[in-house]
């Protein structure tokens, strides 16, 4: 089924929308065989200036793909029709995939909120349990799994696999092409009660709100791609998506803040990723692509910037064609043309991470081509973090990675029926223009995960085996192959780093025993917020790198004096960095306690 992605650039014009709300109620939902808990919670991520790291400081770089599908009307990753889920995660690790994006639409996740998830059809051809594809989404009772079932044993294999996630909401209906309708709210739906549910600001923050304090403790899904390109009136929506700094319901820079703030909330180490609009200030871009807005009205929660990824999209002529492709253009034309001021101004003056939501396209064997390696390489040689666009081979005018996913059963010597998928990659796509830009090491060409335990597929390494056995020795693929020193972690000791789910709200003030200390302020910068806490979980898990005169990466006295604020504990340790959390998110009125 096509997945049509079209580009537009257009004015901008103004306008209102009430907002309404509502309650958000658990699901029950029985559990399936392959859903996993996370036994380390270690994953999480940060951002400092125009770079990611792990809790204890070592940089990372997330190179991924889209899968698109939970967004769409089938509710269900496409091909899993055709493909087994276990042998298609298994085959994207292998090829070194470290995460995943996964659009998904706002109807999908209110109907998990309220306890009522879609049901997805089936994925298996006899529904038959004794049937070898997709065993894994057939219920002990022999029923398929629903779409929120389908979407917890996905995470469970991608954790198997070593491959990260995070939700893009594509749009706010369950719709094939629902990425054409511009605005995170304004659509409606029929609920599975049969009643219209509008899809209001509210609603959306709300049931990603909820989404995020579901999975918080599970680090496969390490964060939120807020709303898939925000555009003009094209495609249905009332009003332009604007960038300023006014109240006005369409102002993309307000509503991702707001949502952003309601996200933290519930999971502070959440990423956040903000596209781009379509027009600023008079300067048109790719839907979603102009982030101008961000130099002068950067979106800064509450709980400050350390989540905050930036995300444009970028495509080349045959999906659109522009007018920075109507020269024999080169890097340095295009970024004086469009990249620079519309979003690589972001990452060359190293304010905050990117990470390209959307690249890719056909081969034409011209200028799309040439396109697609100049991109590659900037994101390489500036540390760029990417999800291409995409796996499966419906998307209508860009097609995929994958060109056919065939399945066949044979019998084994046991007398049992086995399953086997085969993917068939477009391998020139692949190997000309993905390979090139993922993670992997300098020398050896292993693939890199972000899982700190977890090997990324067959031949990949996990992030600490990477920070143990190669970074110092061949490095990596970024920064012309740089050799760096990294401090694993050790899983006995961060099963502590859950994240916290805000129950109450209250008012949040400083009062502190020492009257000029300002209490949790660990890295000295004047505020109190989830880095804070960051660092605290760095010296109490690594004491070598991170104590007081350990290393130029190490917390200052003054900062550990701030950060001892459990009074329980001798030393810093993760309480602080709990109590530190609970502060910022307003579950406790003051620190030290």
């Amino acid at each position: 089924m096509n997945n049509l992605k079209r580009k537009a650039t257009a004015m901008l014009s103004a306008g209102a929308m009430a907002l309404t709300g509502i309650a958000a109620v658990m699901p029950v939902v029985s559990p399936v065989s392959a859903y996993a808990v996370d036994d380390t919670n270690d994953d999480w991520l940060h951002a400092k200036g125009s770079r990611l790291y792990d809790m204890n400081g070592n940089e990372v770089w997330l190179t991924g793909a889209n899968w698109f599908g939970f967004n769409c009307t089938e509710c269900v990753p496409h091909y899993l029709w055709s493909g087994d889920i276990d042998d298609m995660v298994k085959d994207i690790a292998d090829h070194g995939v470290n995460v995943l994006r996964l659009p998904v639409s706002t109807e999908l996740l209110y109907n998990w909120m309220v306890g009522d998830p879609d049901p997805i059809g089936s994925v298996n051809p006899n529904d038959d349990p004794n049937y070898p594809i997709n065993v894994d989404l057939i219920n002990p009772d022999g029923s398929v799994a629903d779409s929120m079932q389908t979407f917890d044993v996905l995470l469970a294999k991608c954790k198997k696999y070593g491959v990260k996630c995070f939700i893009d909401i594509h749009s706010p209906e369950s719709n094939n092409s629902g990425h054409n309708y511009g605005i995170w709210y304004g659509k409606s739906f029929k609920g599975r009660d049969g009643k219209t549910v509008e899809v209001t600001t509210d609603v959306w923050i709300e049931t990603l709100a909820w989404c995020a304090d579901h999975y918080k403790n599970d680090d496969t899904l390490i964060g939120f791609d807020l709303k898939n390109e925000p555009h003009s009136t094209y495609g249905g929506a009332p009003v332009d998506a604007i960038w300023d700094d006014s109240n006005a319901p369409n102002n993309w820079k307000k509503a991702a803040e707001d949502c952003a703030d309601a996200i933290l909330a519930k999971n502070p180490n959440a990423l956040i990723l903000i596209e781009g609009v379509e027009g600023f200030e008079g300067h048109g871009a790719w839907w979603g692509g102009n982030l101008r807005g961000v130099a002068k009205y950067p979106v800064t929660p509450k709980a400050g910037t350390s989540q905050i990824v930036y995300s444009p999209h970028d495509y080349g002529p045959v999906v659109s064609d522009q007018p920075w492709f109507h020269k024999d253009f080169t890097e340095e034309t295009l970024l004086d043309d469009y990249w620079r001021d519309t979003w690589a101004y972001i990452i060359e003056k190293d304010m905050y991470p990117l990470l390209i939501g959307e690249w890719g396209g056909r081969l034409d064997g011209g200028d799309n081509e040439k396109w697609l390696g100049l991109l590659r390489d900037y994101m390489i040689k500036n540390h760029i973090n990417h999800t291409f666009w995409c796996l499966n081979d419906d998307s209508g005018d860009t097609g995929g990675l994958w060109k056919d996913i065939q399945f066949g059963v044979t019998q084994g010597d046991d007398g049992k029926m086995h399953g086997h998928t085969t993917i068939n990659w477009d391998e020139e796509k692949y190997d000309t223009y993905y390979y090139p830009s993922i993670w992997k090491t300098q020398t050896s060409k292993k693939f890199i995960g972000l899982d700190h335990q977890v090997a990324l597929g067959k031949d990949g390494i996990s992030l600490n085996d990477f920070y143990s056995n190669y970074a110092s020795t061949e490095g990596s693929n970024i920064d012309n192959g740089k050799k760096s020193d990294g401090t694993p972690i050790e899983a006995s000791s961060s099963a502590s780093t859950t994240s916290t789910s805000a129950t109450t709200t209250t008012t949040t003030t400083t009062t502190s025993v020492d009257e000029n200390r300002t209490w949790g302020d660990a890295n000295l910068d004047g505020q109190v917020n989830i880095a804070d806490s960051v660092l605290v979980m760095q010296v109490a898990t690594n004491p070598d790198k991170y104590d007081i005169g350990k290393s130029s990466y190490s917390i200052k006295e003054e900062g550990y004096k701030n950060a001892d604020v459990d009074t329980s504990s001798k030393g810093l340790t993760n309480k602080d960095a709990l109590v530190i959390q609970k502060f910022k998110l307003g579950l406790i009125k003051k620190i030290p306690v």
